[in-house]
């Protein structure tokens, strides 16, 4: 691969360790922004709700600093002061997606054990969603030994997903079948569950909401948005660097 120059302005955990992880493989990962870096590596995702920067601070006077054809890397990169800039945004690779659910949904189980004190094996579980997480998600308690039940919005999913032997549920029925889960993930970024519903819910039973917006409602719900940069920093970085290498011309992944 041809010798180029990276500069990590990301200040979490996981971009840390995809800066060790690209030097390893001989990537010069520049201390500071100069005229010779080529790309600029931020966090995944890069910007907060006020347009900041992840690490804080604007985006802007960095960019300044670097050459006007810098390709900028992270994700959800939708900033003005980059319309003009060439981009690689990672949250919209689907390879980049795919394996970032499945770190979410290891990341969830170890949310979830602790809170419920007891094995997955026989626990009865609501997984609501089936996009990339709910699917990992599923798979991994399957293999546990938990009885997973769906709850999605489409008759014909519902179908598929008895077909492959899961419990489904559509969304509407689930108020009245909400007592028999111990636990409950949901991964779908709009209301699904009001506060009434979960109020039937069984005494010790553990509500995660793994989705971007809420999609669960009450005052006991588990808020767990983020999880890989936060519970597998490691295996993260090495996503965001392996998803790097593979987008960039000439990269080797």
């Amino acid at each position: 691969m041809e010798q180029i120059s990276v500069f990590c302005a990301g200040t979490t955990a996981a971009c840390g360790f995809a800066r060790k992880y690209l030097s390893g493989l001989g990537v010069n990962c520049v201390p500071e922004p100069g005229a010779d870096v080529r790309y600029l590596l931020l966090d995944v995702p890069s910007f907060r709700s006020d347009s900041c920067m992840r690490r804080g601070g604007r985006i802007e006077p960095l960019l300044e600093a670097l050459p006007g054809d810098v390709t900028v890397c992270g994700g959800n990169l939708s900033h003005p002061a980059l319309d003009s800039r060439p981009l690689l945004d990672f949250l919209k690779d689907e390879q980049y997606l795919c394996r970032n659910a499945r770190i979410t949904a290891e990341c969830a189980l170890d949310v979830a054990m602790p809170l419920m004190g007891r094995m997955f094996y026989r626990c009865p579980v609501l997984i609501i969603g089936w996009g990339r997480i709910g699917k990992c998600l599923a798979q991994l308690l399957r293999g546990l030994g938990a009885p997973v039940t769906l709850g999605v919005r489409d008759s014909r999913q519902a179908e598929i997903l008895k077909v492959l032997g899961y419990d489904a549920l559509l969304i509407p029925e689930i108020p009245g079948e909400i007592d028999r889960f111990r636990l409950i993930f949901n991964t779908v970024p709009a209301p699904v569950l009001t506060a009434d519903a979960l109020s039937c819910c069984r005494e010790d039973c553990v509500k995660i909401e793994l989705a971007s917006r809420d999609g669960l409602a009450g005052e006991d719900i588990v808020i767990a948005r983020g999880l890989p940069g936060i519970h597998m920093p490691e295996s993260s970085g090495r996503l965001i660097a392996e998803t790097f290498l593979r987008l960039i011309p000439g990269g080797t992944l």
